[in-house]
């Protein structure tokens, strides 16, 4: 059993360590993609912010406003489209900001607030790689050797309630 379980632990600490090692790949990829929706937002933007330059004093919030309150509703729909398009916007660019800074903070900010159709999308097309950098080759040291620790934890649980269940 104690060879078992001696291979078992070392397969679980190199595919931990690898798999780890792929999530830096995983969250540049990510980041990249909510960069990318940025600038499709920011270019779709434009055309309504030269409007806003020529006609609202550049102000793309009273160009939206002269929208919301005409009494068209083809031309106030438009307005809540561009609403949106704003919010979009700011919340991708939010989205960038806590995505450049270390690692771990870019980690905390995927498990707790990325976007769910971000990441999918960018899983479907996910190309797994291993980053050299140091930061890369400790997070995934710390986080296989943490996958490795939940592994011999649970083995000896199970293995000391297989002997308390044979004791009796």
């Amino acid at each position: 059993m104690a060879f078992i379980r001696g291979i078992l632990d070392r397969i679980i600490l190199v595919v931990g360590v690898v798999a780890a090692g792929c999530i830096p790949s995983f969250i540049a990829q990510y980041r990249q993609r909510v960069g990318g929706r940025l600038d499709q937002v920011l270019q779709d933007l434009a055309p309504f912010q030269e409007i806003a330059n020529q006609f609202h004093h550049g102000s793309l919030q009273e160009l939206i406003q002269h929208h919301l309150t005409s009494a068209d509703s083809t031309f106030h729909d438009e307005g809540a489209a561009l609403q949106a398009m704003v919010v979009s916007a700011e919340q991708l660019r939010q989205a960038l900001q806590a995505l450049n800074t270390d690692l771990f903070h870019q980690m905390v900010y995927l498990l707790t607030k990325a976007d769910p159709l971000i990441a999918r999308a960018t899983w479907e097309i996910f190309s797994p790689s291993f980053n050299l950098t140091v930061e890369s080759v400790v997070f995934a040291l710390i986080i296989g050797v943490a996958i490795w620790l939940v592994f011999l934890a649970v083995w000896i649980l199970f293995e000391r309630l297989g002997r308390l269940l044979l004791a009796k």
